[in-house]
């Protein structure tokens, strides 16, 4: 099975490393980094990514998977991107997102109708596009998956394999990972992180937040008129 998974300029690259690094496991998986070309993509943090393949060129996707990052501002206003998207889900067997990038299917209407999650700053921009936003860390709704933000990469890349292979099959995944998180603080999600660190990083952030909600806004907006 092809998973064709989207690079972008700004994207977070956890959001994608995390998910390759449990589906490289599974040999009957084949993993294409896909961009519109084969350009060296530059992540949020500055991490370089080298495609495997452009939009022209890559298979189609028996898994279509799209990582978030501040970067995907842009990409809900990329008609090219888009139509991309949408071509790769007809006929995919699941299409998936991890963080923001569930805002990106829902622009190209991928989501609508449908359960998703996203990063908690941004989940309530879900239901702009006719998306039921869900406080979960993985979503299944029929064959869309979607992560929360960021780390849940790894727990949707975990649940998505025991979909296809079986849980005892994942959880050698997992094993191998030594995915056990023992995280030093408690605090990793707004409902264990005390109130005034949840509204420091939401004030932080409400600049980034508020362009990121216009665009949702415009985007689902010529999503309805389109």
């Amino acid at each position: 099975m092809d998973v064709v998974m989207l690079l972008y300029p700004g994207m977070t690259q956890l959001d994608l490393t995390g998910p390759y690094e449990v589906l490289v496991q599974f040999k009957e998986l084949s993993l294409h980094l896909v961009s519109k070309d084969r350009d060296t993509v530059t992540d949020s943090g500055g991490l370089r990514l080298t495609p495997t393949a452009s939009f022209a060129d890559c298979p189609k996707a028996g898994i279509l998977f799209v990582p978030g990052g501040p970067g995907q501002i842009a990409l809900m206003e990329d008609a090219e991107v888009l139509a991309f998207l949408r071509r790769q889900a007809e006929g995919a067997t699941y299409v998936t997102s991890v963080c923001t990038g569930s805002l990106v299917l829902a622009a190209a209407g991928l989501l609508t109708g449908y359960s998703a999650t996203c990063h908690w700053l941004s989940l309530y921009q879900l239901g702009f596009f006719g998306v039921v936003p869900v406080k979960e860390r993985v979503v299944i709704d029929r064959n869309r998956m979607t992560g929360a933000g960021v780390t849940s990469g790894i727990d949707f890349a975990l649940t998505l394999v025991a979909q296809l292979f079986g849980e005892e099959r994942a959880k050698r995944a997992q094993l191998a990972m030594e995915y056990d998180p023992k995280p030093p603080f408690v605090g990793g999600s707004p409902g264990s992180a005390a109130p005034e660190l949840v509204e420091s990083l939401r004030a932080a952030t409400a600049s980034f937040q508020k362009e990121r909600e216009a665009v949702a806004r415009r985007a689902a907006a010529a999503l309805n008129t389109g």
